[in-house]
């Protein structure tokens, strides 16, 4: 688990085709990895990785075809820029939200626009992942915690301040740019549990709005 706490900003070094899997090298820059060890965790731009080795100046992982499929790592090259984060450990501050650091979907930043010292950002999420975003809940985008400000649809607006674009690479956000989204895991939680004995069913159908209302919901 994470926060959606950037410790540091990364590099990635290299990205090694192995089959339909990839094998990636960070350079971790300012990242601590003192007490990091052969297979912890290291989110990575959102994306848990387990390191597999230490380079001395970064770590190896391994990403599979299900994570490339996922996230937003399909559309990488050296020299991508990724935020980092350690697993939590239990005396860590949780200054952003519980995340587990796995990916939900693709979202592309819409539109850029100055606001103050700070910067508001639309962005267009899949739609099935618009039923879990909820105006001043918790998203992870590229691995940063972040607070929803405003819905439209599938798109959500994020204002951030320069200190959150200063340690991570927001900076780098322009219209048509892909980031990784992770909706909050209570969402998640809350959905499978509405659907009671259904949720042992072989299934492709989600929650209905005749289902929230029969719980309460919806009025």
């Amino acid at each position: 688990m994470f926060t959606g706490i950037i410790e540091a900003v990364g590099t990635l070094a290299a990205l090694q085709p192995k089959g339909e899997d990839i094998s990636v090298r960070v350079k971790s820059g300012k990242l601590d990895l003192s007490d990091v060890k052969l297979g912890d965790s290291i989110a990575t731009n959102g994306v848990c990785l387990t390191v597999v080795e230490l380079t001395g100046d970064g770590y190896v992982a391994d990403l599979s075809l299900e994570t490339l499929q996922r996230s937003s790592f399909v559309y990488y090259q050296a020299g991508q820029k990724v935020n980092l984060e350690r697993a939590l450990t239990p005396d860590t501050r949780l200054g952003g939200h519980l995340v587990s650091g796995h990916v939900d979907g693709v979202g592309e930043i819409v539109s850029v626009k100055p606001l103050g010292r700070a910067k508001e950002y639309w962005i267009k999420a899949p739609d099935e992942l618009a039923k879990y975003i909820a105006e001043k809940g918790s998203i992870t985008v590229d691995g940063i915690s972040l607070t929803v400000n405003a819905i439209d649809g599938a798109r959500f607006k994020l204002t951030i301040v320069p200190h959150t674009s200063g340690e991570t690479t927001v900076d780098e956000w322009q219209a048509g740019v892909k980031v990784n989204l992770e909706v909050d895991v209570i969402a998640r939680y809350l959905e499978r549990l509405l659907l009671g004995d259904k949720a042992a069913q072989s299934s492709q159908s989600n929650i209905t709005m005749e289902m929230l209302a029969q719980n309460g919901f919806l009025r």
